[in-house]
């Protein structure tokens, strides 16, 4: 017959005082560790909507859908059930603090369509073409990074100047006008391209 280890003994009379070591779950709520990875959890004010979170996904837990109908918007879901929270959003996040890994475990529900999180931001459209050219925010926050030198982009120091106020939403258009001034307004790669080859030819 093998006796108990002292250590073993130590533990169960420490249990028989001050009660079991495992925690009081689910009469208290458990509070993991704060190096805990739980679900990522996107932020309205810190995301900008830049995709590097769906791009750097190794599972495709993050998608995103953008409609031009109405108001120009882009929707980022997050899928929670397919989810291995690696952390790779957060780690890859341009703004650091656009989507980040919470301390939520408790993700057990009986209907999928809740494991999906989702978020919206305003797109801008090319002047011209009406193509997706970014999100608002994450314009303004490139504009912001790279301080003057913002001004050499057009499109840039437009956008930034738009959320300011200070510029003059009633524009030509640039396909029709393809002056030096009507450069100076909201394009896509491909119609920049355009604007400027017709405006040094003439």
């Amino acid at each position: 017959m093998k006796y108990p280890k002292l250590r073993e003994l130590m533990f169960a009379i420490k249990a028989l005082f001050k009660g079991p070591y495992t925690s009081k779950f689910p009469k208290v709520p458990h509070r993991p560790h704060q190096n805990f990875r739980g679900r990522p959890k996107f932020d309205q004010e810190n995301c900008v909507g830049c995709l590097a979170c769906e791009n750097v996904c190794p599972v495709g837990a993050i998608e995103h859908k953008d409609s031009l109908e109405g108001s120009p918007k882009r929707v980022i879901i997050h899928y929670s059930d397919t989810c291995i929270f690696c952390g790779q959003c957060q780690a890859y996040c341009i703004t650091q603090r656009g989507i980040r890994l919470s301390s939520e475990w408790e993700l057990s529900m009986f209907d999928r369509k809740e494991c999906a999180e989702s978020i919206e931001k305003e797109l801008v459209l090319c002047d011209c073409c009406g193509e997706v050219v970014a999100c608002k925010d994450h314009l303004i926050w490139i504009a912001k990074e790279i301080g003057e030198l913002a001004y050499s982009n057009p499109t840039l120091y437009m956008s930034r100047l738009n959320k300011l106020g200070l510029s003059d939403e009633d524009v030509k258009i640039a396909q029709e006008y393809s002056s030096r001034s009507d450069r100076m307004k909201v394009l896509c790669a491909r119609c920049r391209r355009k604007t400027t080859l017709t405006t040094e030819k003439k």
